[in-house]
């Protein structure tokens, strides 16, 4: 029921705990909860709609059904019900309903029509996915009038600044609604969206709040115009919004509100592959405040980490030797891990070939970067913005000092033989994996391609090929085969 909802989230607030955003989130998290204890702690209620089985009775109609079960079994059963003999009839019990919703105890979003006859209900039979006696009617979103007292902003894990309209609490669709998203800069400026306006929100499918238009009959000439910031809110790094996007981001990589995200990211696989610091790690060294930004992943000792788990010294110390060894990654892995907007591994790879060194990376100008083929004028201005930034040199300097390599590993005078030449893999080598492959050529000065088209230097073919060789053949692309391709890197 509302009321025990309300009384629920009351408790939750005085507890310190995460409001529940509505009833229905409410009663389906509470119903799957593993622990059976939690779930006999919330105030859930539930009303029968219907009877499947009962023995040495029988019933013409659901009407009857619903009569028996509330009044010789006790059961509680949905108060709101209007038995109709005709269309018109329904027209007017749906209306009705309609104009009872805000009194009700509990949510509703529509209503729906049965036929109460259980014998036309069998006749009348079932699709595979709905019964053919029954139909839902939606009722539109109730909307309310507030106003916008304050547009403030909030900045979420991966660096999207959201603006957060502060409205006057209003009763709505079962809960009081004091603030809604605004989605973005250019949400805002569609509508119009000033601090101080008057507004009409609704319930996105009666869930979700959202500012439908802005009443500006009801302007006082008083209202602020927004403008998105320049600079996070949270840790005052640089905000930008690229062209294309819609969103505005913070750039800074020390930034509090991205630090889960950004060790998520910078210790994965792809990037430093510290093997055992999963997400559930990392949030429990969040937790407890063992780690406040990146590099300190590499102060953390064998006790803090031992720590988190009983009988962890095992765990622990296999943890600080995978962090050891990611301290001798290649440079390219170090650029993926920093999480640069735009950039990839593949970029990654590329930078760390041409730059050698992580400073003379941090030192490259943009007419340079977008001079590349690979990176393009987009990425060389996200990384040009990346390396500019105070937090990104304050972390470098930290990561150095903790022993992180900075330096490309490839040796000095690299052969570039497949320079110039792009490979296609396809199939299942037997020496290699698909990826260690790549690596080869790519080391080789050559790159890879997932597709084949006809600027394809070579199809490298293993067993199982597929349509890949197929366009291969079409185009007249080399074909080679993996004792080929020993050959050609000896």
């Amino acid at each position: 029921m509302q009321k025990d909802f309300e009384k629920m989230n009351e408790e939750r607030q005085e507890n310190g705990e995460v409001l529940f955003a509505n009833a229905r989130n409410a009663a389906a998290g509470s119903l799957r909860q593993l622990d059976s204890k939690i779930t006999a702690k919330r105030p859930l209620a539930i009303y029968i709609f219907n009877v499947q089985k009962v023995e040495n009775k029988s019933f013409s109609s659901h009407f009857e059904e619903l009569e028996y079960l509330e009044k010789q079994l006790g059961f509680t059963v949905n108060p709101v019900r209007i038995y109709c003999k005709n269309a018109r009839q329904v027209k007017a019990a749906i209306e009705k309903i309609g104009q009872m919703r805000e009194e009700l105890s509990f949510g509703i979003d529509g209503a729906v029509v049965k036929v109460d006859d259980l014998a036309f209900r069998d006749i009348l039979g079932s699709t595979a996915k709905v019964p053919r006696w029954a139909v839902a009617y939606k009722y539109p979103p109730e909307k309310k009038e507030t106003k916008v007292k304050d547009i403030v902003c909030q900045v979420g894990r991966t660096g999207v600044i959201t603006p957060m309209a502060i409205l006057e609490p209003v009763k709505l669709a079962g809960s009081t609604i004091s603030k809604t998203t605004l989605h973005n800069e250019d949400f805002i400026k569609e509508k119009d969206i000033r601090i101080g306006d008057t507004v009409v929100i609704q319930k996105a499918g009666d869930v979700i709040p959202e500012v439908v238009e802005v009443v500006t009959s009801k302007r006082t000439g008083e209202e602020t115009i927004f403008t998105m910031p320049t600079t996070c809110p949270v840790c005052g790094a640089e905000a930008v919004r690229e062209e294309g996007e819609v969103a505005v981001r913070c750039t800074g990589i020390e930034c509090p509100a991205k630090l889960y995200r950004n060790l998520v990211h910078f210790v994965s696989r792809e990037a430093m592959d510290i093997e055992g610091l999963g997400e559930i790690i990392i949030q429990q060294l969040l937790d407890r405040g063992l780690i406040e930004n990146i590099a300190d992943i590499y102060a953390l000792t064998v006790e803090e980490v031992a720590s988190l788990k009983k009988n962890g010294k095992k765990f622990a110390q296999n943890l600080m030797d995978a962090i050891e060894k990611s301290k001798q990654n290649d440079l390219s892995k170090l650029i993926t891990a920093l999480g640069i907007h735009h950039v990839g591994v593949k970029a990654s790879k590329t930078l760390a070939r041409k730059y050698k060194t992580m400073k003379n990376l941090s030192k490259a100008k943009y007419d340079e970067l977008s001079e590349i083929p690979e990176i393009g004028p987009i990425m060389a201005n996200s990384i040009r913005e990346f390396f500019m930034q105070d937090q990104t040199k304050d972390l470098l300097k930290k990561l150095e000092k903790a022993g992180v390599n900075m330096q490309s590993l490839e040796a000095q005078g690299e052969d570039n033989r497949f320079e110039g030449k792009t490979f296609v893999l396809t199939g299942s080598l037997e020496k290699y994996t698909r990826k260690e492959a790549e690596e080869i050529i790519e080391r080789l000065g050559g790159k890879t391609s997932s597709s084949v088209s006809k600027n394809t230097s070579y199809v490298l073919a293993g067993e199982e090929s597929g349509s890949k060789l197929k366009k291969a053949e079409e185009l007249g692309v080399t074909v080679i085969t993996e004792a080929e391709f020993e050959e050609m890197i000896k």
